[in-house]
Order: structure tokens, then sequence, then C-alpha cells
């Protein structure tokens, strides 16, 4: 068998060419470029698909949670030196946007079988500063459960979903992620499930207020033209990304079933015991993340068998230089995940036969 990347774009968004081309060319030939039809356009159509009254693009997803965040700030909700809390092995992205804004993230342990925020662990983590818990639906699968709402309605704290990850998961069989809290930051970079052919994010919620705020943020801190209500940024969705995620939402739910029944290979046929897989099929797979005492060994092992894979991710947040300030912290579940933790191909555009394969070089590991 042929060399299995990780993850072709080429192979993922050739099926929707002809469309992304039409579109791209609809917005050549509008001559707007910046905040016009196909920005609001797929706005409304975002909004619709997750849930919420309110969808505000913006540049990437960092920006996304950054800006809600801000906006919270100019509510009156939070101010420099408050907490947030946030999962201790999320990407970097999702602690970032909280010390940008001046609040100090306070880092909570996972949970081993479900990659989440430990729900039993949040609670002892609130003081007297803390003003929201930031959730994380990391690779894929929902971080969301009743009891993180339960203790954020008890303590009057905001919920925001990093939503970077999960575009289409759904919780409870009822509501997407993206609709679950207060506010969700978007991601639609390139290798997302539903992904841009550049950066491009969205803020999602059903606080119009707040939506109003978020939009003025993403530009300059401006409604209306050279005046300025607030200390914004450039942060806005091009109508050239806008009309390419407008194409390939409409195909996002049969894309994360494709990535599922890649999965399922997986997780029904892999019985190695030197590996530990997701104890769930509750996903869109955004990654599908194996945990092996030898993960460096088996990462070779896969590479030297045609297959690609990757490390999500290689180093915790706690151990960053950026952070250097938490490297005598200790976060054991959260090292071991970091430690052992490699992605396999799983996406919409493999073959099930490609998934057959990396089943046998699994169960052969040793």
């Amino acid at each position: 068998m042929d060399t299995i990347e990780y993850l072709e774009l080429k192979r993922v968004n050739a099926p929707y060419e002809e469309e992304i081309r039409q579109a791209i060319e609809g917005v050549l030939s509008s001559g707007w470029y910046l905040r016009g039809e196909a920005t609001r356009r797929f706005e409304s159509h975002y909004a619709n698909y997750i849930g919420t009254k309110c969808c505000i693009g913006c540049g990437n997803g960092l920006d996304a949670l950054t800006l809600i965040l801000k906006a919270y700030m100019e509510l009156g909700v939070m101010s420099k030196g408050d907490e947030i809390i946030v999962p201790a092995n999320t990407f970097i992205a999702s602690i970032l946007a909280i010390s940008e804004c001046g609040l100090q993230p306070v880092l909570v342990e996972p949970r081993i079988d479900t990659f989440q925020i430990d729900e039993d662990k949040i609670e002892c983590a609130i003081t007297e500063k803390t003003k929201a818990v930031m959730i994380v639906h990391l690779y894929g699968f929902c971080a969301y459960t009743q009891k993180i709402a339960d203790i954020c309605h008890r303590h009057g704290l905001k919920l925001i979903e990093d939503n970077a990850q999960a575009h289409g998961c759904v919780y409870n069989e009822t509501k997407r992620t993206g609709s679950l809290g207060d506010a969700a930051g978007h991601s639609f970079y390139p290798g997302k499930n539903l992904g841009a052919l550049g950066d491009a994010g969205a803020v999602t919620t059903n606080d119009e207020e707040l939506a109003k705020i978020v939009e003025s943020l993403t530009n300059y801190g401006s409604s209306k033209k050279y005046v300025f209500q607030y200390k914004g940024r450039n942060s806005r969705m091009d109508e050239i990304q806008a009309a390419i995620l407008d194409v390939k939402l409409r195909h996002l739910d049969a894309d994360n079933a494709l990535r599922r029944e890649i999965a399922n290979i997986y997780i029904n046929n892999v019985s190695n015991p030197l590996l530990t897989l997701p104890s769930t099929d509750n996903g869109v797979f955004h990654i599908f993340p194996i945990l092996c005492k030898e993960r460096d060994k088996l990462q070779q092992y896969l590479l030297d068998n045609g297959v690609n894979t990757m490390v999500h991710y290689p180093i915790p947040p706690h151990k960053q230089q950026c952070f250097q300030e938490w490297n005598v912290l200790s976060y054991p579940i959260t090292e071991l995940i970091h430690e052992q933790e490699l992605s396999i191909p799983c996406n919409q555009a493999m073959s099930k036969e490609e998934a057959e394969h990396i089943v046998g070089l699994l169960n052969r590991f040793q």
C-alpha cells in the first residue's frame, strides 16, 4: 500500500473543488472583499447550524476566544487579574487568549479516559476571583456535562466553549457544541473538520449584547465608521474564506459521518493491549488519539510501514517556555497524556482499506 499521510488537505477538499471555485469567483465578481454579503450569509448559516442567535466571523480561533473575554471585560463581567478555569492539557491557544487579556488561567487536570476537563476537580479550583470556566472540546469530543453547567450556575460563572476542534459535535443527541455555554470560539484553520483555505474563526452566542461588542472589537472597536467605542483589533473574516466555508458547511455532517466510520473501524478492531483508544465513539474525531507507553517507538514503527502520524501535543502548556512560572508545577495526568499520545490518520478522505491496514499494523505492534 502507498504511504498513508496523516492528513491530505488537497484530497479532503477535492470533492468540493468546483463548488469552491464558483464561490471564489462569486466573491471576485462582486467587487466586495470584506464585511460583505458572503460573510453575512455564512454567519447566518453557521449560527443556524450551531443553534445560536448570533455568529460573528473573525480572523482565527485564538482571536475568537480573546474577543469573547475582551467583550466580557467591556461589559464589566471580568477585569484584569480575574481567574478563568481551563483544562491543563489543552492546545496553547486556549490559555493564550486568557493571559493576553490580563486574566489568570487556572489549570485543571483532565480525565484520562475522556481527555476532557475533569468535572470533579473544577469546584475546588474556584476562588472569589473566578469568573468563568473555559471548556475545550479537545480532539473533537464533547467536554460539556450537566455537572459543569450546574457548577457555573451555582457560582455565577460564565461558561465559555473552545469549539476549535469540534465542529458538528452533538451533546445528548440534541444540541451542538458551540451552543451549550454562554459563548463559544471556533477555529476554521484548514486542517479542522470545517476548514477554510487560510485562517478564519468565529464567535457564537445567544447573548446579543455580547455579540454586538465582539463585532465592534473585530473592527478596531468600531460599529460606526471612524467612531471607536472600544480598543479593538483588526480581526475580520474575509469574503473569500466566508464563501468557501459556506460551501463546506453544507457537507460537514456527511464528512463527520465518514470520519466516524473510520474511527469505528479502529475502535471495533484494534485489540493490542499495549494501546489505549478513546473510550467513546460520540465525537467528530478531529483527532484520533491513541495512548502508548512507548509512543516514540510506535510512531517510528508506523512510519517505517508507510503511515504518517502526529503528536497532539508533545509539550504541555505548563512546561512551555512562554509560561516559565508554571514549569515547576506538576499535572501528572496531563503530563502522561502528552508523553503517550499519538494521533493516527482519521479523516473523511481515507478509505476503509487504509484504516484496516492501519488496524493490522497496530495489532502487530509489540
